[in-house]
């Protein structure tokens, strides 16, 4: 039987193994291609995981975040193009959404108007971009969305 860490500085990824409550040995067991080494290596940050390690603890911890959180920290590609979804309650990702969709639907005829000639031209320059900064925070909270049904799903809050 392994024993309980007492370490302060705790990373994700043994958060998550030991809110699933798993020992590494434990981890390693349903992982299988994991060794418990390997494990206690990228808890204490003397490696990087892979991807696929990431893919198989996010499932084994029922802890689909661990991929957001790979790619938008740790992976270099992710880092330039993933941003971090923070987990929510359903609610709160609803009245954001709406949110959005709202102030967008007031914008729509107006970026209509600026991408009718396939040019953005200097003084549509600014409508444009409050247009594409209201379409980031709508691609946020369908990705807030998202990793709260996967969340769900994992811990069997809903069945597909």
């Amino acid at each position: 039987m392994g024993r309980k860490s007492i370490r302060q500085n705790k990373n994700i990824y043994q958060t998550s193994r030991e809110n699933a409550g798993l020992t590494r040995e434990g981890a390693a067991e349903r992982l299988a291609f994991l060794s418990s080494d390997r494990i206690e290596k990228i808890e204490s940050e003397k490696s990087l995981p892979h991807p696929d390690e990431i893919l198989a603890m996010a499932n084994c911890y029922k802890n689909p975040s661990l991929c957001n959180y790979y790619c938008s920290h740790e992976c270099p590609i992710g880092q330039e193009y993933v941003p971090e979804v923070k987990i929510k309650e359903l609610s709160q990702i609803t009245l954001e959404m709406l949110a959005s969709l709202n102030s967008l639907e007031k914008e729509k005829n107006r970026l209509v108007e600026i991408t009718v000639d396939g040019v953005i031209s200097e003084d549509e320059m600014k409508d444009f971009k409050h247009i594409q900064e209201q379409l980031s925070q709508i691609s946020m909270a369908i990705d807030s969305l998202q990793l709260w049904v996967q969340k769900a799903l994992a811990d069997g809050r809903i069945v597909q």
